[in-house]
């Protein structure tokens, strides 16, 4: 629905954090799920970090909309089901979460919503689809490699968007719900000091005093190798993802 896009936008975003810029991160620099690469490609390639960094309002929902919404036709999808549909393509890609709707409605699973699609889904309801719709997404999820490490995440993440998708299909306003704010979060390693290394310190049950030392960064690394992350004693997104510390 047309008028769905910013209570989305605002639900995605909890899930999205804040700034990450882990040298060993694959996606490097990243705001509120919008990378360098991505940010530089909507605005311009001299585009710096600091710049993304204070990436506004306006920039996260031009991002947003062209890439997600827009490309899924969620202003053609019955309320909840654009929710749900606008969330997995964020999370997993546009091509995958329009193939998982496609899936829920019987149509040809193409990765391209188009006027078969939605004639589909006009003849079922917005309930069932998106409960499809997640069943799927978690289907896929568990059948991933890493399942082990970030699959208590990934399974709270998707449960609160049926919920709330649901919610939206049934005619409430979720809009004034209350959301848990986008985290920011520090990346920590040997050296470092704080409420982020105490964080960490709580979260692997160890002696928790703030302080960044040897102990800690031993332990931090046999956590990791126990849960199959690379062992390299710095907490950023994967690690705090993995601890449950952010979503």
């Amino acid at each position: 629905m047309k008028d769905n896009f910013e209570s989305s936008l605002q639900q995605v975003l909890v899930h999205e954090g804040g700034w990450a810029d882990h040298p060993k991160d694959p996606g490097g620099a990243t705001m509120k799920g919008v990378t360098l690469l991505t940010f530089r490609r909507h605005f311009g390639e001299d585009k710096s970090k600091d710049e993304l960094r204070a990436i506004t309002g306006e920039q996260l929902n031009q991002i947003y909309r062209a890439g997600y919404w827009d490309k899924c036709h969620c202003d053609e999808l019955p309320g909840g089901v654009d929710y749900a549909v606008f969330d997995a393509a964020v999370n997993s890609g546009p091509g995958r979460g329009a193939k998982w709707l496609q899936g829920a409605v019987g149509a040809k699973q193409d990765g391209g919503i188009g006027p078969k699609t939605l004639t589909k889904v006009k003849e079922h309801n917005p309930v069932h689809i998106i409960d499809n719709i997640c069943d799927r997404r978690l289907t896929f999820l568990c059948s991933l490699s890493n399942w082990a490490t970030f699959g208590n995440g990934w399974n709270r993440r998707v449960e609160g968007l049926r919920s709330s998708a649901i919610s939206m299909a049934e005619g409430h306003d979720i809009s004034h719900e209350p959301i848990a704010p986008t985290i920011e979060y520090d990346s920590v390693k040997k050296g470092s000091s704080g409420l982020w290394v105490r964080k960490l310190q709580d979260a692997i049950k160890i002696h928790v005093d703030g302080i960044f030392g040897s102990g800690t960064e031993a332990a931090l690394k046999a956590w990791q190798l126990e849960n199959r992350l690379e062992a390299d004693g710095i907490a950023g997104r994967n690690t705090y993802r993995s601890l449950g510390l952010i979503k």
